[in-house]
């Protein structure tokens, strides 16, 4: 994360929550970056996770990157209160060494945003303070293996999380 600053003295980060020209000019969009890892197995059904922890054991099964340089805790406000539906649909996109894989859930109200060392996406209802949403169509096991594999081999990684409000 950057502290560079525009001379208006906003932020010029470009991880900072941004409007999604793309499509709908109400979506939000939170960015973050990550590394991976040799333990990334990527097995779980349930879950995949982005950690800002520096290690990862061989039990870490769905945590597909480490060193994250956000936390749930950064994210804006406006991001935070659109995932707060169960109407909002979150799309999380995940890219590493040329490859994609996305997977979409949807929010909740009792999403909290206030955790300050990982996001979890989540195929189930459950909520915590380290779930970004519910719902999810896919988890860590579903993810291309290729992907995997360069994750597996260290490869920079982003997670691009997407909210179109209800």
């Amino acid at each position: 994360m950057t502290d560079d600053a525009a001379p208006d003295g906003s932020a010029t980060d470009e991880s900072a929550v941004e409007r999604d020209g793309d499509t709908d000019d109400e979506a939000l969009v939170e960015v973050v970056r990550a590394q991976g890892h040799e333990n990334v197995t990527a097995e779980h059904v349930s879950t995949l996770e982005f950690t800002s922890d520096d290690f990862l054991t061989p039990a870490g099964d769905c945590i597909l990157a480490v060193e994250a340089d956000r936390v749930p805790a950064d994210f804006d406000d406006a991001f935070v209160d659109a995932c707060s539906s169960h109407g909002a649909t979150i799309t999380a996109t995940i890219e590493a060494g040329g490859h994609t894989h996305e997977v979409t859930g949807r929010g909740h109200p009792d999403l909290s945003f206030e955790n300050e060392r990982s996001h979890v996406i989540r195929t189930s209802d459950y909520v915590d303070d380290r779930t970004v949403l519910v719902g999810a169509d896919g988890a860590a096991a579903d993810v291309d293996r290729d992907l995997v594999a360069a994750l597996a081999d260290g490869a920079d990684a982003t997670l691009r999380l997407r909210v179109d409000p209800a």
